[in-house]
């Protein structure tokens, strides 16, 4: 579902083809990724709202409305890290495990290639990236929790500072508080708890950095 969905987005929005945006994503996403193995593909699509999403089979998508929100690589890698955190617990998984039976299953992996009916998009909106096609199914409360920690740890272990998560998601609340939706905040609903566990976690998280610094892995992404 993952690698057709990520098709059936590739077909249907406007892709980016700008030098320094595909330059500055993909150096942030690769240099997580390596920490993660397997092969990704890394697309920045057109949109100017702020989003981001990655999909099972190795796909990342980010939308040049977050590229344009976050002050510097590490914010950015907040963000990747955070989407592939979703991916690595298998959420999307879970989901559809939860929600649908063995049959419907089968129907929905058909109906990701035809978004804008109802079936589609229950199917884009179980994968997390469904808000393009007017369709919100947020993670819980507990998905959202291991992501952000298991993004947190993947960004150290690249080398990036993870006190940036803290600045990354206090932008994303000043951001939400326009008249403007802000599709990774209701795709991705940020709790009042979610700076307070982010701070819970980032004295192990900084120690990850500093070992990860230590051994070369220091990122200059340059936006």
């Amino acid at each position: 579902m993952g690698l057709q969905a990520f098709d059936t987005l590739k077909r249907e929005n406007k892709i980016n083809r700008g030098v320094a945006s595909n330059q500055f994503v993909n150096c942030v996403a690769n240099a997580i990724t390596r920490e993660v193995g397997g092969e990704w593909e890394v697309v920045v699509f057109e949109d100017k709202s702020l989003n981001a999403f990655a999909l099972p089979g190795g796909k990342i998508g980010v939308h040049t409305g977050m590229v344009d929100l976050v002050d510097n690589q590490d914010q950015l890698a907040v963000v990747i890290g955070h989407e592939i955190g979703h991916v690595i617990a298998r959420h999307s998984n879970e989901r559809l495990s939860q929600q649908v039976g063995t049959n419907l299953g089968i129907s929905l992996i058909q109906a990701v290639a035809a978004p804008q009916t109802a079936l589609g998009q229950t199917a884009i909106g179980l994968l997390g990236v469904g808000a393009q096609y007017g369709v919100i199914m947020p993670f819980s409360r507990l998905h959202e929790a291991e992501a952000d920690k298991i993004g947190l740890d993947l960004m150290a272990g690249a080398g990036f500072n993870p006190a940036e998560s803290i600045r990354l998601w206090q932008k994303m609340a000043q951001a939400g508080q326009g008249l403007e939706p802000v599709e990774f905040l209701s795709t991705h609903p940020s709790h009042a708890s979610r700076i307070e566990n982010l701070q819970a976690n980032l004295p192990r998280a900084q120690q990850l950095q500093h070992q990860a610094n230590a051994t070369g892995k220091i990122p200059r992404c340059a936006k």
